[in-house]
């Protein structure tokens, strides 16, 4: 067999393999989420998707090389565009992130506004960081957060997280303890933002209800 048959063989066997992929899916959206955290994001969003049995052909989620905010939109684009390029294209992308400290928090979320194609590329930020969804489960609380001398910002909110979960630790799996009190987050959460807005602060507040929203509805 010449080295040109080979070729076209393995081309054939690719095209094959990836339409075989692509058959799989589901005819619903098919969804990037690129996460900021090593692990608490990630495993809440694949825990979510399992629960309401959404497919992983169309849900993907994965954390990027680095929590820097336009490190996270630079791995989600360049995700996008292999899709792209595979015949496999998302329909939405999904970029997590926290203000925290960030320093390109703000450009980030510009970042997001500007890209192509329009209304692809979003920003699901929270204000100080992912543990407030979390806090929202069990509670309605406005109450902003700031660092102190001897603790981060994220670390003062995980210290009242504790309180209805004394055990947490970030980078660990908490869908199963939290995911019966989803409709309360969601009321929270809605609650809080409007506030926020009514108040011109961002501290706190949380958009990580509008993904959670889209995607328990996409059946």
């Amino acid at each position: 067999m010449g080295s040109d048959d080979l070729h076209k063989k393995i081309k054939a066997k690719t095209l094959k393999q990836k339409q075989r992929k692509i058959g799989t899916r589901k005819p619903y959206d098919r969804v990037l989420i690129v996460c900021e955290g090593a692990k608490t994001e990630p495993l809440y969003f694949k825990a979510l998707r399992e629960e309401y049995k959404l497919h992983t052909a169309n849900i993907e989620v994965c954390n990027s090389s680095g929590s820097d905010p336009m490190t996270i939109i630079k791995h989600a684009k360049a995700r996008y565009k292999e899709a792209k390029r595979e015949g496999n294209s998302f329909d939405r992308v999904y970029c997590v992130f926290d203000k925290d400290q960030h320093a390109t928090y703000q450009s980030a979320i510009k970042e997001l506004e500007n890209s192509q194609p329009k209304n692809i590329f979003f920003a699901i930020t929270s204000v100080p960081c992912f543990e407030y969804w979390i806090l929202l489960h069990f509670t309605y609380t406005t109450k902003p957060y700031y660092p102190t001398l001897c603790k981060s910002v994220a670390d003062n909110l995980i210290d009242d997280l504790k309180q209805y979960i004394p055990q947490y630790e970030k980078n660990t799996g908490v869908f199963d303890i939290i995911k019966n009190n989803t409709s309360f987050a969601i009321s929270n959460a809605k609650r809080v933002n409007m506030s926020a807005q009514k108040t011109y602060t961002d501290n706190p507040s949380t958009k990580v209800v509008d993904l959670v929203e889209y995607l328990i509805n996409l059946l």
